[in-house]
């Protein structure tokens, strides 16, 4: 029982010596089926997904002895699809001496649905509301009863606009290894103000990105997952008016190829180690992204990005330093260089105010402490580089606008744990006597 074997011991038998025979008698699963139960009545009913959808995540199989524990992480396993309200497991006599029938009972969730938010884009500095954004979604979360995810959503403020439809199936019929494949196309417009801001005329330009791919994604190991794809896209600079522009307020492309627009397909390779399922703890991802120049217009690039984080207890503190870092070599859109400072990088500063650059590295250290229920205390201090690259990105956008190229800031704040994850207030000074809030949601990138 302790090993969760579904069994028993059904007879004893001593013999001389000191001898004792156990008669242990085993459950072997003789067939495993799915219930579907309506969710209001609790009877019966036909369900939408797939039987052989929810039969594949389950770990127990025919033939084998039954066993408890690995029931509960087959329920958790079906739960963590997202598709079921309530999942469970009643085992049942079979017709043969010794044998277990496996009935699992489901309730289905609604399968999809409209829905409103609204958010804040870390990316707009400018004005008390001009970073709020509205957003409106449909969303089915188990298309053909498969367990396939589509998403239509429009995101809509006063500079930034994305449309996306996403299409996920996450486990390819008929892939032994678990493989995802996700198709995404986007139409999106953001702010340029991280590499291209501080306009002297005080007007603003936007990045429109046209964005079309498709990636694979499977587990490679214990706590490693990898993701491949190849990725198009089209985008160039805008005015305030929506026309397109090729060079910004100091002279600056805003373009590889000099024309309203730079296209691009791109290979994409990701790698990422989680220590745990806490987003907070130990994590090590690697991303690469090589420009394919099919046509001889299309961008040749390559470009490496690494993180990595650690966090560590000590008493009833938490330490969490982690590391960041990344080049680009090539022919790439000065738009799309590495910017430095923010409230995902060097706090204290405004997005992209310490530099941006063909290359980077960002390191942060915190220490947060329990204060009040969901309530944790944190200090921090953040220090970034731009390894002396600002000059190479075609045009010096950075060197325009005296960006210093390397900079720290420290503060203090707190965070509430919520169901979007922490929610982050922070004040933050920089190393040039400026002060600064920074709000954010989710944990740091």
């Amino acid at each position: 029982m302790e090993r969760g074997l579904f069994g028993l011991v059904s007879g004893v038998d001593i013999f001389s010596g000191g001898i004792i025979r156990l008669q242990v008698a085993e459950a072997e699963v003789n067939n495993i089926s799915i219930r579907f139960l309506d969710r209001k009545t609790g009877e019966p009913t036909k369900g939408k997904t797939k039987p052989e959808t929810i039969l594949r995540q389950l770990t127990t199989k025919k033939g084998q002895v039954y066993s408890m524990l690995q029931g509960k992480r087959d329920v958790d396993t079906v739960s963590t699809m997202g598709l079921m309200a309530d999942v469970s497991i009643i085992p049942q006599p079979a017709g043969d001496a010794g044998k277990v029938d496996l009935v699992m009972n489901v309730v289905e969730r609604p399968s999809g649905g409209f829905s409103a938010g609204g958010g804040i884009s870390s990316g707009i500095t400018s004005g008390p509301l001009s970073g709020l954004i509205g957003s409106f979604a449909y969303s089915h979360r188990n298309l053909f009863g498969r367990n396939q995810k589509l998403n239509i959503s429009l995101e809509r403020g006063q500079i930034d606009s994305i449309f996306r439809i996403n299409y996920t199936d996450p486990w390819i019929e008929g892939d032994d290894k678990r493989t995802s494949r996700t198709i995404i196309i986007q139409n999106s417009r953001t702010p340029g103000t991280l590499v291209h801001g501080n306009q002297h005329d005080n007007s603003s330009l936007s990045i429109g990105r046209v964005t079309a791919g498709i990636e694979f994604s499977r587990p490679l190991r214990p706590k490693w997952s990898g993701t491949a794809g190849l990725i198009f896209q089209h985008a160039g600079a805008r005015d305030e008016k929506g026309n397109p522009i090729i060079k910004d307020f100091y002279g600056s492309p805003l373009t590889a190829s000099g024309k309203p627009y730079d296209d691009m397909l791109v290979a994409k390779f990701e790698c990422v180690c989680t220590g745990s399922g806490d987003q907070g703890s130990s994590m090590f991802a690697f991303n690469m992204e090589q420009g394919l120049p099919v046509m001889p217009e299309w961008l040749f690039f390559n470009r490496v990005n690494a993180r990595a984080r650690k966090g560590v207890e000590i008493g009833p503190t938490r330490l969490l330093l982690s590391l960041s870092g990344g080049k680009v070599v090539g022919s790439f859109s000065p738009h799309e260089a590495f910017a430095i400072g923010g409230t995902n990088s060097v706090r204290g500063y405004e997005e992209g105010a310490v530099g941006s650059g063909r290359s980077y590295v960002v390191g942060s250290s915190e220490v947060s402490f329990p204060m009040l229920g969901p309530v944790e205390g944190v200090i921090f201090a953040d220090y970034g580089h731009d390894l002396w690259s600002g000059p190479s990105v075609p045009g010096d956008p950075a060197g325009a606008r005296y960006k210093p190229g390397s900079g720290y800031g420290y503060g203090f704040g707190i965070r509430v744990d919520s169901p979007l994850g922490p929610l982050r207030l922070e004040y933050a000074f920089n190393d040039r006597q400026a002060k600064r809030f920074h709000f954010g949601v989710g944990h740091r990138n």
